[in-house]
């Protein structure tokens, strides 16, 4: 009995997706600390500064992402239809537009090392050495 319920266990783990690791990034010369409250903020268009003063710019991934999705929930706390849901409202009511999306995260990696004020996300396998990690989830 106990070797057939480790299998439909382990039959049912293997089906399923990984989740990776995300990683938030800025451009290298980038010396703002960055606080979970401080990246939610951003993300959310509720802030538009890093803590030093400096202009931020969030980027966020293209939709279908795995690394979008683990960003919106463990991050900013929201399912894709409830961010898409939040953003529709502030559109319709005129009180903020989301952050641009880029389709890649190529793309993304070469807006933030060319843009000192850009904040984006990534998977974490991704990393490269033209930006800078400031918070892992």
């Amino acid at each position: 009995m106990k070797r057939i319920l480790l299998s439909a266990v382990l039959g049912l783990t293997i089906g399923m997706p990984a989740l990776a690791d995300v990683v938030v990034i800025v451009h290298p010369s980038n010396v703002a600390s960055v606080s979970e409250d401080d990246i939610g903020r951003l993300f959310l268009g509720k802030k538009n500064k890093f803590s030093d003063g400096a202009k931020a710019m969030p980027i966020y991934l293209a939709q279908g992402h795995d690394a979008r999705e683990e960003f919106n929930k463990k991050a900013l706390g929201k399912s894709s239809s409830q961010l898409k849901a939040y953003w529709s409202k502030l559109i319709f009511t005129g009180k903020g537009t989301p952050p641009d999306a880029l389709g890649s995260v190529e793309d993304v990696i070469a807006k933030v090392s060319a843009d000192p004020s850009a904040i984006a996300y990534i998977d974490a396998g991704s990393v490269t050495d033209a930006v800078k990690v400031v918070k892992n989830y």
